[in-house]
């Protein structure tokens, strides 16, 4: 239960906590979610793991792991805040992706955001770090080729880089909404790695109080090193 999971804990300070987010934790309950209302979200699982209440700083996907930065107080969130809306935080990320993506791209194609249909300027940058072809067939072919892939983005769309990587035909595994199913498929039986292999790996900035320089990193999850083993790769 993920009620009682006990979260990774990257970096703390007096003003911020940061931890690494299981695959499938939402960071806090929408009042309309009520789907997943069972399961325990991030805000609730540092309730119980810190006995204290934290505001998140920024966004992650329910179904993305990784770093995620959290105020201890709402007067540190404005600061913190102010580091992504002026780009001043460096935010890397890493994917597995179906095919052999190209060595290094900018995707720019605008994004729908979270009000609806209004399409909104979106920018990611992809570079290819390993490629592998596997002997195991997917259909319609008799092999089937992945790539590691170092993802950057320049904004914070909702699902940005699932979009992105599934608009240059290189769709993430694991992803139900944007992948290919036949591939995702593959990974759970031959792998048994059903999760969405985008992970929130690190970020760097200068700390709004401290003025420290700061690069804050979360180790992969238990699927990547699986993968990373079988596929010989490595960062």
């Amino acid at each position: 239960m993920n009620s009682i999971m006990k979260l990774d804990v990257i970096y703390e300070d007096e003003y911020v906590l940061c931890v690494s987010k299981p695959n499938n934790v939402v960071v806090h309950h929408a009042h309309h979610s009520r789907n997943v209302a069972e399961e325990a979200s991030l805000l609730q699982i540092i309730q119980q793991q810190f006995h204290q209440k934290m505001y998140p700083i920024h966004r992650l996907d329910r179904k993305t792991s990784g770093i995620i930065l959290l105020a201890k107080e709402t007067s540190f969130v404005a600061k913190f805040q102010e580091l992504f809306t002026n780009n001043e935080i460096q935010k890397t990320y890493y994917g597995v992706v179906r095919g052999h993506a190209p060595e290094a791209k900018i995707i720019d194609s605008p994004v729908k955001g979270r009000d609806a249909n209004v399409h909104r300027d979106a920018e990611t940058h992809v570079n290819t770090i390993n490629t592998v072809t596997v002997d195991i067939p997917v259909k319609p072919y008799d092999t089937s080729r992945y790539s590691l892939v170092k993802l950057a983005p320049k904004t914070g769309r909702l699902h940005q880089l699932r979009i992105h990587m599934n608009k240059i035909s290189h769709p993430l595994i694991g992803d139900p909404k944007y992948g290919d199913k036949n591939h995702n498929t593959m990974f759970v039986a031959n792998f048994n790695c059903e999760n969405l292999f985008l992970h929130a790996y690190s970020l760097e900035f200068t700390h709004p109080y401290s003025t420290k320089k700061m690069l804050m990193i979360a180790d992969f999850p238990k699927d990547w090193r699986i993968i990373f083993e079988k596929f010989g790769w490595s960062l």
